[in-house]
């Protein structure tokens, strides 16, 4: 995760800390890169805060590691999971210019929780960030994942899928929202096994090319398989 652990935003869902960050640390990219070859890692997941206090975003230092990593010609493949950038398809298009496999960001629940859930963000907005992401690079693979048990009904889900395959989403991660803390907000259901089943057949019936889904699946459950399933498949 870059640029610190203190988040500007405050999402009802997410248990990291909110406040004012830190100074942007410039060697961090390098780091990453470091870390990455002496871990000798074959798919790595990059993701931070969203950093609303930064005049990109935080773009800029996203594609910094990226080209750092890339700079090292590692044999290995690079997912990144980015916040919206506040829908700034200009600061899309610098992450993209670095050579990249995946861009996943994050739906995180149906339409009508957005207001509570993501009181920060734009529920079209998200969306847009994953359409503009295949407009500025058709050969990438796009992911977002949801949550469910934030009082989400099966109609609401489907057409949380419908939108996400309307903007050619590809790959699509499904889990259980478990509760933080006390001052997050409450699970409105847990999920059975045979239900998320049940889901993940909805989700299929979609045609992405993949779909997890599953009580304990997060955005970056068994990342490099799935690509992996996915260019095997078009062999």
């Amino acid at each position: 995760m870059l640029m610190g652990n203190i988040c500007t935003r405050n999402c009802g869902f997410c248990g990291i800390k909110s406040g004012k960050p830190e100074i942007l640390d410039g060697n961090e990219p390098y780091r990453i890169a470091n870390a990455v070859k002496e871990m000798g890692l074959k798919y790595v997941v990059i993701t931070s805060v969203t950093r609303d206090d930064l005049p990109d975003g935080g773009v800029s230092h996203f594609a910094k590691t990226v080209s750092e990593i890339n700079r090292l010609n590692l044999e290995l493949r690079i997912e990144c999971l980015i916040p919206d950038f506040k829908g700034n398809v200009n600061n899309l298009e610098i992450l993209l210019a670095e050579e990249l496999d995946v861009l996943n960001h994050n739906i995180e629940t149906v339409k009508k929780n957005f207001s509570k859930v993501r009181k920060y963000a734009d529920y079209k907005t998200s969306l847009n960030i994953l359409k503009s992401a295949k407009s500025l690079k058709p050969d990438i693979y796009t992911k977002s994942g949801f949550m469910l048990g934030l009082g989400e009904g099966r109609k609401e889900i489907v057409e949380l899928l419908s939108d996400l395959k309307e903007v050619d989403c590809d790959i699509v991660t499904i889990g259980q929202y478990l509760r933080p803390s006390e001052s997050n907000l409450p699970v409105k259901k847990y999920y059975r096994p045979e239900e998320f089943e049940s889901i993940k057949e909805l989700a299929e019936s979609f045609n992405f090319k993949a779909v997890a889904s599953g009580i304990f699946v997060r955005s970056s459950y068994g990342a490099g398989i799935i690509l992996d399933g996915i260019l095997n498949k078009n062999k």
